[in-house]
């Protein structure tokens, strides 16, 4: 099998113009790459750029610098006609299922509809292809006739899974797919993408706030805050021994189902760093305003990537006298 990323993004920036104003930067010297069979996990608050970064894979939004290459062909400048073509294999779940679900067909047409690019295969062809698409989803091929408001949430992202791979991509852009959804639907939904991965052979750019949901899907997480790469690395250890203060940020964010432990750690977090801005200059830690750890190197120069003795690249100054605290503590 190749060792080649089936997905390479390479110092991508991403900027947006803002009238009488210099352009505003969303995305600021990325780099990631995701292998065949693999799921890489990009995770950050909301205007971190996880969604930017997807959407100039797409092509819905250009790059202002950098590289991104499908299967070894730079796509960054690709044309319409080349897009149409390479959305065979490189394919989409959107966060909200029923807005990006058209109200007046059935569910067949929509999934039929998704064909139409790809050469013109026979009704008899199609119907079978949706046939089988829904099934792998969980639908009986009677669900075809239905209407998308016949369908609860959970079944909705069924619905809009089964229409990005009924196409059989390569790679599927999964951008917040679980977050609109209950817990047990959230379960039920990350189960059905890892099952379909192992059947079809698929990999996953997957994209969400939650870094707990990440780490049960991905292979390996990209951290991301204001456009910039803050940690990367296995998932399990990202997760397990955060290298970065602000992804152990994330990690304390998400709620614990004990309130006497939630109340202890909430009054356990340090908080940030005494008299610094509230915005931090372009060449200072883009981090260090909300970083209880902040000293004035923060505020002078942006920290380069480093790599821990665990594999993980960190962008922290202080990352090697953090982990010596951290080590002490049980996050």
């Amino acid at each position: 099998m190749s060792t080649r990323p089936l997905l390479s993004i390479d110092r991508l920036r991403v900027e947006y113009p803002v009238r009488n104003r210099p352009p505003f930067t969303a995305v600021d010297d990325v780099s990631l790459a995701v292998g065949p069979r693999e799921t890489v996990g990009l995770v950050g608050e909301s205007g971190s750029g996880k969604t930017t970064i997807a959407s100039t894979v797409l092509g819905f939004v250009p790059a202002a610098a950098g590289t991104i290459e499908f299967d070894g062909e730079d796509i960054a400048g690709a044309d319409r006609g080349r897009r149409r073509r390479l959305s065979a294999s490189l394919q989409v779940v959107f966060q909200d299922p029923y807005s990006s679900l058209n109200p007046a067909r059935t569910i067949g047409k929509t999934l039929a509809e998704t064909l139409r690019p790809h050469g013109s295969p026979s009704r008899p062809e199609v119907a079978q292809r949706v046939a089988s698409i829904l099934e792998r989803v969980g639908f009986e091929p009677a669900a075809a006739n239905r209407y998308p408001n016949q369908f609860s949430g959970g079944q909705r992202q069924r619905i809009a899974i089964a229409r990005a791979l009924i196409a059989r991509p390569r790679l599927v852009i999964c951008d917040e797919p679980v977050s609109s959804l209950d817990l047990s639907v959230q379960a039920q939904v990350l189960n059905l993408l890892r099952g379909l991965q192992e059947e079809l052979g698929l990999s996953y750019l997957f994209i969400s706030h939650d870094l707990a949901v990440v780490r049960h899907v991905s292979t390996r997480v990209v951290v991301l805050y204001r456009g910039r790469v803050m940690e990367a690395g296995p998932a399990a250890v990202v997760y397990e021994q955060p290298a970065h203060p602000y992804t152990r940020a994330l990690l304390e964010s998400v709620p614990i189902p004990d309130p006497d432990r939630q109340r202890a750690r909430r009054a356990a977090r340090p908080r940030s760093a005494p008299g610094l801005p509230v915005t931090a200059a372009r060449e200072s830690c883009r981090f260090a305003p909300r970083c209880p750890w902040a000293v004035d190197v923060c505020r002078e120069r942006e920290p380069p990537a480093e790599a821990t003795t665990e594999g993980v690249l960190v962008a922290c100054h202080r990352w090697r006298e953090w982990a010596t605290v951290r080590s002490r503590e049980k996050i």
